[in-house]
């Protein structure tokens, strides 16, 4: 028998038929809204050394001549540094001694006549271009680095006399004179240590990227006036070195008195900074015969220059073979030169060769824009080479060829990071904090270190439905303008990691108007 009573019963029944009455009266629920699809991933973005070479000597490149005033110097170089930016380089390689002078504020060597026009007299307006110029390379998300010939003295066609503090008044015992120009014997102890006081200084008082030197070691070999060979003039200094003790044979010590400054220079500057790269620039061709077929010229023997040797002992960050030919050509082929250097690089270094990139539209023998663009490829195809190096800027100014155009709307249509130095010290940045923000139809990010690993640049990626854009930006930047297509108006996601002096990334912030920080690896 129920315990319920019937008029709890009757009274549960008008219950039910209420609640069913006002159900009855209440709007059709809304149907729940379809689930969020995942966020489609951004295609991964290209690591690629892209760097060119700024040459001061001779005004091949900047200032286009020496005397110019200082606000004309100073529109130059930022025209480069802009070009640079547009044709997406990642890097501008600038020459800063040319030949025992420098085109910064140097308490060691004088100003140089390729910037004033007479060695030795300051800019007035006083500035100094490589302060100027790390400064607004970094404000464009460009690396910067220092170009320095070790042991040129004073070039051909240099004018006026040798400034108070220039090596010839104030070492002249150290300083020869070979054919038209003059040299720092690489033979007396006294040069490697002037030119390492004068890197140290640089990589000291100035945030550069690089530290960089060329293919000018002894001097390319010079003829007289009946043909022959001329010796470069290092018996005293050869001679001082027997009587020291030592053993080796001439060419045997020129080669030693280059690997040791190279050695030098590399742990100097570490030493001074350990994040800074060193980079290489020799002759393209090790010796004659490497790789099987590949002649003429001996930069062993006769610029005394082992380069294999210094790659193989880990004395650069970067190497940068000059591989001045075409693809097609039979003695000295591009692309069989550049793998023989990748198998010769044992240890895994960077590798960016150099490219002759005046050569496009010089004359009726110049290269074509295409030539250049297949010297890309061909690099992108060999695994172990990780960018390129232009000679020189001058072309890419003038858009000489078509080249320019050519890079920029082909094989540099996107920009790239460059290539990270895993080996360099540093620890991968942590994820930023970032800050999606909208005033009007203006979208613009708050963007801030995750921890207080030096940020150098932003890679902001922007989605706008399935397509993603890309830019690189300073990582001092605080603030960053987000720019859509044309055609589109907000993103609907961000993505923002930061990248090291190393280049290493850190995972990304992923952000929405609508949505907090969220890391993504």
């Amino acid at each position: 028998m129920s315990s319920t009573s019937p008029f709890r019963a009757k009274r549960g029944i008008c219950f039910t038929l209420a609640v069913a009455l006002l159900a009855a009266c209440r709007p059709a629920a809304r149907p729940a809204p379809p689930p969020t699809p995942a966020s489609t991933a951004p295609p991964p973005v290209a690591r690629e050394f892209r760097g060119v070479w700024v040459a001061t000597v001779g005004n091949i490149d900047w200032p286009s001549r020496a005397g110019l005033s200082t606000a004309d110097q100073q529109s130059e170089l930022l025209a480069i540094l802009d070009r640079a930016k547009a044709v997406r380089l990642n890097a501008v390689v600038l020459q800063v001694r040319p030949a025992t002078d420098a085109l910064y504020a140097s308490p060691l060597e004088p100003w140089s006549e390729y910037l004033t026009g007479e060695m030795g007299r300051a800019p007035d307006p006083f500035w100094d271009p490589l302060a100027f110029a790390v400064t607004e390379a970094h404000r464009r998300g460009l690396e910067l680095h220092a170009w320095f010939n070790p042991y040129r003295a004073r070039q051909t066609g240099a004018k006026g006399p040798p400034a108070a503090n220039h090596v010839s008044r104030v070492k002249p015992e150290i300083v020869r004179q070979y054919a038209k120009m003059q040299w720092m014997d690489p033979g007396e102890p006294e040069t490697m240590q002037w030119s390492l006081r004068v890197i140290r200084d640089v990589v000291h008082r100035y945030d550069v990227d690089g530290v960089h030197i060329d293919d000018y070691f002894y001097p390319y070999p010079e003829n007289d006036a009946a043909g022959k060979r001329m010796e470069f003039p290092d018996s005293a200094s050869y001679a001082a070195y027997r009587a020291r003790g030592g053993t080796l044979a001439r060419d045997d010590w020129r080669r030693d008195n280059v690997d040791r400054f190279v050695h030098e220079m590399y742990e100097t500057v570490k030493r001074e900074k350990p994040w800074v790269k060193v980079g290489i620039s020799p002759f393209g061709i090790w010796r004659p015969g490497n790789p099987a077929g590949v002649c003429c010229f001996d930069a062993y023997t006769q610029l005394y220059a082992d380069s294999r040797k210094w790659l193989q002992a880990g004395w650069a960050d970067y190497f940068t073979p000059q591989l001045y030919w075409k693809i097609a050509a039979p003695q000295q082929s591009y692309p069989a030169l550049l793998a023989w250097w990748v198998q010769a690089d044992t240890l895994g270094r960077h590798l960016w060769p150099g490219n002759y990139l005046s050569r496009v539209g010089d004359g009726p023998n110049g290269w074509s824009a295409a030539e250049i663009d297949s010297q890309i490829r061909l690099t992108r195809a060999q695994r172990g080479a990780g960018g390129n190096v232009w000679f020189s800027m001058k072309a890419l100014m003038s858009n000489q060829g078509g080249v320019t155009d050519t890079l920029s709307n082909g094989a540099y249509a996107e920009p790239a990071l460059v290539p990270a130095s895993p080996w360099l010290p540093g620890r991968t940045p942590a994820v930023p904090r970032v800050v999606l923000r909208r005033a009007g139809s203006a979208v613009a990010l708050d963007v801030a270190p995750g921890d207080r690993e030096p940020v150098r640049l932003w890679l902001v990626r922007a989605r706008y439905g399935a397509a993603w854009t890309t830019d690189i930006v300073s990582g001092d930047e605080r603030r960053i303008a987000v720019r859509p297509p044309a055609t589109r108006g907000a993103p609907d996601e961000v993505r923002v990691s930061a990248v090291d002096r190393a280049g290493r990334e850190s995972p990304a912030s992923a952000v929405t108007l609508a949505s907090t920080v969220s890391a993504v690896r």
